[in-house]
């Protein structure tokens, strides 16, 4: 069967979870001032700041991450993705000698990938050369700077050497230690950005949580640089989200509906988790929450949108106007997301990728 015409065809399906409210992008806007925008990952990971939300009582407690096993119960299912990040940003040049920048998209097949391209007059026909590495082909100009390239041998044998960690636009400070921009979990190569709700846990934290009874699954969906894309669109309703490639084994899928048959919580870590679990749903048999699958999810979520699987998320704190803020109102509402949001202002919170964290319970 073709998996990804069977994918598109169940989240066809999917759509029907969503009541469709009158919305506008501008809803989702707030004022946020630089400062508090975190450039530097805080040591140790735990230390981060965690804002808890009782979506029930409207509620909010101001704790430290490290705190986080007081809100999760024995049989509690956390779910977290384990994809690890590319060090994606390559320096290359023209055989002329002019300097270009290719960040890594998305592996096509074998040897051809998706890339942006910074540099002047980057166009299909042109080789470029990497110091030490492959040599590049432009096999077509995509959309933009984005560009169709292949690699002259497998780029996966060098990348480590001649590879950077491609940041998000809004962090200008230096990543002293590439690890701090991956999970402690992180397996599975493919993302071009971190899963940031991840960046806070440590393999203590888990430890501890796995010995409060606290289950831990692992689940994969590769994050695409989209993901901190604005909606243009002035009604959210017609923006095209990005495609991102995920998978839940037949054994995380068993785990999932096993801790929901027992009457325990799934929590989710990441919106990339919230997506994939969300997808999975329209793979379930009918007496199970989900079911096992692998290929791309468009699945956009929007206040109106029902959650089938999902019953807390770990989060950060997202950009203005985003998909990922939008996801969050869904599921705790835009009022209570933008007061939260305030607070966190109020009470210097530090926000983004390398921010605080939230607990929406």
């Amino acid at each position: 069967m073709n998996i990804s015409r069977f994918l598109s065809r169940k989240e066809t399906i999917s759509r029907n979870c969503f009541r469709k409210l009158l919305l506008k992008t501008s809803d989702f806007d707030y004022d946020l001032p630089e400062a508090r925008i975190a450039q530097i990952p805080i040591e140790p990971r735990d230390s981060s700041r965690l804002m808890v939300i009782n979506r029930g009582k409207h509620e909010f407690q101001h704790r430290n991450f490290n705190e986080i096993g007081h809100f999760l119960s024995p049989g509690d299912l956390l779910v977290i993705n384990q994809t690890k990040v590319l060090p994606a940003r390559i320096m290359a040049h023209k055989v002329t000698g002019g300097k270009v920048e290719v960040l890594l998209l998305k592996q096509v097949e074998g040897d051809k990938w998706e890339c942006l391209v910074g540099g002047k007059r980057v166009t299909a026909g042109m080789t470029l050369k990497i110091d030490g590495g492959p040599s590049i082909s432009i096999l077509d100009n995509l959309e933009g700077s984005k560009r169709l390239i292949q690699f002259d041998q497998s780029v996966d044998l060098f990348l480590e050497s001649i590879g950077e960690m491609p940041l998000p636009p809004y962090i200008h400070e230096p990543l002293k230690d590439p690890n701090r921009y991956q999970t402690v979990y992180a397996k599975q190569i493919g993302s071009a950005a971190a899963p940031t709700a991840g960046l806070h846990f440590t393999k203590e934290i888990l430890h501890k949580l796995s010995s409060q009874g606290v289950s831990i699954c692992e689940i994969t969906l590769h994050v695409g640089l989209d993901t901190f894309a604005p909606v243009n669109e002035d009604d959210p309703n017609d923006h095209r989200i990005h495609s991102e490639w995920c998978e839940i084994t037949p054994a995380s899928a068993n785990l999932i509906n096993q801790t929901h048959r027992a009457g325990h919580r799934i929590i989710a870590v990441g919106t990339t988790s919230v997506r994939t679990l969300e997808t999975a749903a329209s793979f379930a048999k009918p007496d199970d929450l989900v079911g096992p699958f692998i290929g791309s999810t468009r699945l956009f979520i929007l206040p109106g949108y029902q959650f089938r699987v999902v019953d807390a998320i770990v989060t950060n704190f997202h950009l203005p106007r985003s998909t990922l803020l939008m996801l969050v109102s869904a599921f705790a509402s835009r009022d209570l997301i933008l007061r939260a949001y305030r607070e966190a202002i109020k009470q210097e919170y530090r926000f983004y990728s390398f921010g605080d964290a939230m607990l929406i319970l």
